[in-house]
């Protein structure tokens, strides 16, 4: 699975989501990554971002204990290099189950207007909620 695009969601048409790439949530909750019936993150609204119908959770609000590194890498066109984490929970396994971008290229952080520096996505079976 490495460096190849076909291995982590598909990107959508940037251009289409640019005027969108930074959706902050308004409403004052908070959202949960859930995968194994164990919450693996929890923010409120100061520590997440919405990019292209993702969230992205801030690395002070994943719980670390259920996070291990991967060694899988690939590369996004617009904001670099992604690694990943595989999500250990009660013995079991979700391999390459988050990504994160440990440095966005500077024209992500401008489309995004945030530094989303190691903030933390879920995919494969974690379920985001409110």
């Amino acid at each position: 699975m490495t460096g190849s695009a076909s291995s982590r969601p598909a990107l959508t048409n940037v251009s289409t989501n640019v005027s969108a790439a930074y959706n902050k949530r308004k409403d004052g909750g908070c959202m949960k990554a859930i995968w194994n019936n164990t919450v693996i993150a929890e923010a409120n609204n100061e520590d997440l971002i919405r990019i292209e119908d993702n969230w992205y959770f801030s690395p002070n609000s994943i719980k670390r204990e259920y996070f291990k590194p991967s060694d899988t890498h690939t590369t996004c066109p617009w904001k670099g290099l992604a690694s990943y984490y595989n999500v250990e929970v009660n013995g079991s396994s979700n391999y390459d189950a988050a990504w994160y971008y440990h440095e966005p290229t500077p024209r992500s952080k401008q489309i995004v207007k945030k530094d989303f520096t190691d903030f933390v996505a879920f995919w494969r079976g974690v379920e985001v909620v409110e």
